[in-house]
């Protein structure tokens, strides 16, 4: 019997970072909500995470371990145009250096986790997506994980199918 291929999810990821999104998955599954990893969106950026709940709302979460890879990070407002909810997604460690305003504490909410859990410090301001928008960020979102699932069933489709 063939066993199911390695997850593509985090493979060039630190472990600190796989922990972080571990727990935020843990939290979000109590939420309701149901994510899956490094998502691709239309404009060529990858979500850390993107997780759809009940009424077809999206969240985006950014997953950052590092103070230099977090202060380096001017790419994240790509985000903002595919999601309801951003999220920044942190070690305990780095959750003050988020505060700052050029990390719109207004707009994205910071989400502390570790490999058992996580909290949400701060909630994300809902920022409704266009109906139109919505509609295609659902269609991709379910076809991707359904694409996923397919590879479980026969590894030959790969994430390409």
């Amino acid at each position: 019997m063939a066993t199911a291929p390695e997850s593509p999810c985090f493979i060039d990821a630190t472990p600190v970072a796989t922990d972080v999104a571990r727990g935020v998955t843990r939290l979000f599954c109590r939420q309701d909500l149901f994510a899956i990893c490094e998502m691709p969106l239309p404009n060529g950026r990858r979500a850390d995470l993107m997780a759809i709940d009940a009424k077809g709302g999206l969240t985006i979460v950014e997953i950052k371990v590092a103070k230099a890879d977090l202060a380096g990070d001017c790419k994240w407002t790509d985000y903002l145009d595919y999601c309801d909810r951003f999220f920044w997604a942190v070690p305990p460690a780095l959750a003050a250096m988020l505060e700052q305003d050029r990390y719109l504490p207004d707009e994205a909410g910071l989400i502390v986790a570790d490999r058992y859990d996580a909290a949400i410090v701060r909630q994300a301001a809902d920022r409704p997506l266009a109906p139109a928008r919505r509609k295609a960020e659902v269609l991709r979102f379910a076809r991707r994980a359904a694409r996923r699932l397919s590879a479980q069933i026969d590894p030959s489709f790969g994430d390409a199918c």
